[in-house]
């Protein structure tokens, strides 16, 4: 078996004064070294996409040019774009290792930061929506569309580059779907697979959900217009959701109602998908 570089201990300025993202590093190479010495046929891919790094913003960058260059913008002008948003805006890595940690902590089919830092395309279309998101701030807004078009093409996941998204956010899965433009969602949220953060028509202006901290959307959820989703709210999967939920409160349905108690808890945190009993019967 060919011999693994030594890039654990590597730590260059750009981590060394973030704990938590060097900490998350040197996780991440422990893991791609075991994985190349317990299977010979990973020690070429594991050096490219981890251990021949010399940092995470370096590793990250790679994989997200890799996954998203062509022929418009290839992986090295890909590269050295992503590379220098990460440097030039510390919140991006902090966000990132905080999102690993939650698709860690909260899928039970997965114990480890390196299968979705790899292969997860919720993980990685929200990384490459924070650089988008970065260039649409920096009045870069047709670079920014570029990458929004290549996460969509690759990924299946359509995030506009204005959308705001907190950190410690899981993409479950993540196929189909869309959240728009004046969308706000904050921390500790986990959403599943073909969910929609919409409008309602042709209105203009702020016209998107906002996700408060710790929600969870079910699978197949449509939420739409410039509404709020409570702190821990819970929206059952295929729920239709065209008024504002309450904090810690569940809804399920075509339109949305609440159902049963009250929770305390932070289902986006424990993704506790179940549902109470309905107080009342239509």
């Amino acid at each position: 078996m060919a011999k693994l570089p030594t890039t654990l201990t590597v730590l260059t300025t750009e981590t060394a004064s973030w704990p938590a993202v060097r900490r998350l590093w040197e996780i991440l190479c422990e893991e791609a070294t075991a994985a190349a010495k317990n299977d010979s046929a990973l020690v070429r891919p594991m050096n490219s996409a981890v251990l021949y790094h010399a940092s995470f913003a370096h590793a990250l960058a790679h994989r997200l040019a890799l996954k998203l260059g062509n022929h418009d913008i290839d992986h090295e002008e890909l590269l050295a774009l992503i590379h220098r948003a990460f440097l030039s805006d510390e919140g991006l890595l902090i966000a990132a290792a905080a999102d690993l940690e939650a698709v860690k902590d909260r899928d039970p089919s997965n114990a480890e930061i390196l299968t979705p830092f790899l292969y997860f395309k919720g993980f990685l279309a929200l990384q490459a929506h924070r650089v988008a998101h970065w260039l649409w701030v920096g009045d870069r807004s047709h670079l920014a569309r570029h990458i929004q078009s290549r996460i969509s093409e690759v990924f299946g996941i359509d995030i506009h580059p204005a959308a705001v998204m907190g950190k410690g956010i899981m993409l479950d899965h993540g196929s189909g779907l869309v959240i728009g433009e004046t969308a706000v969602v904050e921390d500790d949220v986990s959403i599943l697979q073909n969910v929609t953060l919409g409008g309602t028509g042709k209105e203009t202006g702020d016209r998107h959900p906002k996700i408060r901290r710790g929600a969870l959307i079910g699978a197949g959820a449509n939420i739409l217009g410039n509404i709020e989703i409570g702190i821990g709210a819970k929206i059952g999967a295929g729920s239709v959701v065209i008024a504002p939920v309450p904090a810690y409160t569940s809804v399920v349905g075509v339109p949305a109602r609440p159902i049963g108690q009250r929770h305390t808890a932070l289902p986006g945190v424990t993704m506790d998908q179940a549902m109470p009993e309905p107080d009342y019967m239509i």
